[in-house]
């Protein structure tokens, strides 16, 4: 499989799969969750069980469109709908979940309950993103944004491991994965420089298999060799980074928010960890970030494992 280098490619490649995979919405009351939908079946890449209110649902005239691919549930209070969802999910009804107009806290609580919830216990819950830049020639995936403030050893090498098999699934067999710092200089001052080293250890000691993981390195010399010549940096990232994995969810969150804004990249982002993708964007998020999102979770909901190393086709 030749790598996907932009979201276009995505979209073509999950056509050619002739699958579709079954998303559970919740409480998808809003126009931009409607569009991403609607793009989703128009593409032929989804199907959908709609859990929410039926009266605001039956308005859309997407769901009308496609009768034989969408189905519709009615609960009206958004946390028992939530509930619902996560009980289909676990009983092999949905492949996906998918967040509407809920509060993201509401839908957390339910993924997270200890019995009922769709976190195995031991896995980690993250978020991995990725965006297309205008002025990068390829994906470039990032974690996390949106939920581990201060992410210890232990979770940077879930966080690695979930990113090595979702860039496998978009075809990329050696990621370059780029641990981001302010500077390329190790401190104890940044507890976390101390980590990046443990974990290029682990790297070059095979831990990862056929990846390459190199920091600490600031955004622009993972993203640009001119950037590392100029500076004297000799890096096997060379300033192709197919990953960035940030310090803390502040820098993470502020590269996320800002390249979207400034740079008017196309984004994608998916809860790693459950048992399937989630698909969570944020309120503001547009219909094509939201299909987008859609798109990275079909690929990703293939049968795949990041247990320690192995990341099954």
């Amino acid at each position: 499989m030749e790598p996907i280098r932009n979201f276009d490619q995505l979209t073509a490649h999950l056509k050619t799969l002739n699958r579709r995979k079954r998303i559970a919405v919740v409480c998808a009351n809003d126009p931009n969750t409607e569009y991403a939908i609607a793009r989703a079946l128009d593409e032929e890449i989804a199907e959908f069980l709609m859990i929410g209110d039926s009266a605001i649902l039956q308005k859309y005239p997407s769901l009308q469109k496609y009768p034989e691919y969408v189905k519709t549930l009615h609960i009206e209070d958004p946390d028992e709908a939530a509930r619902e969802a996560v009980r289909i999910v676990r009983e092999g009804g949905a492949d996906i979940l998918m967040k509407g107009i809920i509060n993201t806290d509401n839908l957390l609580h339910a993924i997270l309950d200890k019995e009922k919830g769709l976190l195995p216990k031991g896995k980690i819950l993250t978020h991995l993103a990725v965006m297309q830049i205008p002025t990068y020639d390829k994906l470039l995936f990032f974690s996390d944004a949106a939920v581990i403030p201060r992410p210890t050893l232990q979770q940077r090498i879930e966080m690695i491991w979930y990113a090595i098999c979702t860039c496998r699934r978009f075809g990329i067999e050696q990621p370059r994965i780029s641990l981001i710092h302010c500077t390329e200089k190790v401190s104890a001052k940044f507890p976390h420089s101390l980590d990046y080293v443990n974990i290029v250890e682990l790297a070059e000691a095979g831990e990862f298999g056929n990846v390459i993981i190199d920091g600490p390195l600031d955004v622009r010399t993972s993203c640009e060799q001119a950037s590392g010549d100029i500076k004297g940096i000799v890096s096997p990232i060379n300033g192709q980074a197919d990953v960035l994995i940030f310090p803390n969810i502040e820098s993470g969150n502020a590269f996320y928010k800002s390249v979207s804004l400034f740079a008017k990249a196309d984004m994608a982002g998916l809860l790693q960890g459950p048992i399937c993708p989630v698909v969570l964007p944020s309120r503001s998020d547009s219909g094509l970030s939201k299909y987008y999102s859609i798109a990275m979770a079909c690929l990703t909901a293939s049968t795949r494992s990041a247990e320690r190393g192995r990341c099954s086709e």
